[in-house]
């Protein structure tokens, strides 16, 4: 039986996650502004990225890349991305994102202004709690309007 086995998808995981924070966020943007609500937000999102990103770091024999690119499933689960690999070794994990379906229900449940935080300011941080060796570059996004999302990991060399 595989690890990942049973695990819940991440669409399904940030459309429960974000059912909870739309009200809070709402209050926090009435009581103290929009800049204010999306600093609480990102700063909490961000901080639960890092422990998730530690979370799977344990599950795991060697928290590398290769096994990071295991986990990927769990993001794709439920027709999720629309994925094109590039390149994919010890060193590189490089895709696009062809599709992104967390960008449509953010945007369908009138969380687009803050669904950056929610989801793609989590990718960041999760490799920093999954392994602090491996960095992510990305210069464009679905949700910030781009027809793309360009993820490109890599293994920081030892020295």
């Amino acid at each position: 039986m595989s690890k990942l086995e049973g695990e819940l998808g991440i669409l399904a995981r940030r459309r429960i996650e974000a059912e909870i924070i739309k009200p809070i966020y709402e209050i926090l943007k009435r009581e103290q502004g929009k800049d204010f609500a999306a600093a609480v937000i990102g700063e909490a999102v961000g901080n639960a990225a890092i422990q998730a990103g530690k979370h799977f770091a344990a599950l795991e024999e060697t928290a590398d890349l290769k096994s990071f690119v295991e986990l990927q499933v769990l993001w794709e689960k439920d027709d999720a991305l629309k994925v094109e690999i590039i390149a994919s070794d010890a060193e590189h994990y490089d895709y696009d994102v062809k599709r992104c379906r967390y960008a449509e229900m953010y945007n369908e449940m009138g969380l687009g202004e803050i669904g950056h935080l929610l989801s793609c300011n989590r990718d960041e941080l999760f490799i920093v709690g999954y392994n602090p060796d491996i960095e992510l570059t990305r210069t464009q996004t679905i949700m910030g309007g781009d027809h793309r999302c360009d993820f490109r990991y890599r293994a920081k060399p030892h020295e």
